[in-house]
């Protein structure tokens, strides 16, 4: 592999194994990984609290809350001093998503970093889905639930997380579309997902031809 620096932009659906994929494709290609670190980065670009973010995590219109509830996670400083509006904190996890690309290798999970780097060079967007019956079992097995209760949490967290990529980006959560290369790993199991993805990243950026 040559010395450029590439970034890699994963969206998943839930219990897909996209996270595990996600960190694979950063050990094999030397990239920085970014999933909740996200948050913390965030945290410290715009002054607050890291749980704040936590707490509105991959949520449309979470802004508005804001006003309508008493939070210890702003300064008043900030609160006042700032011009914040609705799309503010969307804002800072972005420009940490942008200033964490600009300094070196990154493999980004979710959080539209595929739409917040869309101008940078030597990027790839993938789309990790698996069949229902695989997700729902990994779930049950991650939360301890039925299969009744995994459903419901896929459903839930889903939603959420379509909505929030389709009104920050104008583009549709999961459609092929939005991304480069749309991946099933319930096919090719999860190794085999992963050579898949990174034979497709080495053609695309011209890696070690």
């Amino acid at each position: 592999m040559d010395d450029k620096k590439i970034i890699i932009n994963v969206g998943r659906q839930l219990g897909s194994g996209g996270l595990v994929i996600a960190k694979r494709l950063a050990e094999d290609f030397g990239c920085n990984f970014y999933d909740r670190e996200l948050l913390n980065l965030a945290a410290k670009e715009s002054g607050f609290s890291e749980k704040f973010f936590e707490q509105n995590d991959e949520k449309k219109g979470f802004f508005r809350m804001l006003f309508h509830m008493h939070t210890p996670f702003v300064s008043d400083n900030n609160f006042y001093n700032n011009k914040l509006s609705q799309e503010s904190l969307f804002q800072f996890q972005s420009d940490a998503i942008r200033k964490a690309a600009a300094a070196h290798s990154c493999v980004f999970v979710g959080r539209c970093a595929d739409y917040v780097l869309r101008d940078f060079k030597n990027t790839v967007s993938v789309f990790v889905t698996a069949n229902l019956d695989e997700r729902i079992a990994r779930i049950c097995k991650r939360h301890g639930c039925d299969e009744a209760e995994a459903k419901k949490i896929i459903e839930n967290k889903e939603g959420a997380r379509a909505s929030y990529y389709n009104y920050y980006t104008g583009k549709q959560w999961g459609h092929s579309t939005s991304y480069d290369l749309c991946i099933n790993s319930s096919i090719l199991g999860m190794d085999g997902t992963v050579e898949f993805i990174k034979e497709f990243i080495r053609k695309k950026l011209e890696i070690g031809l």
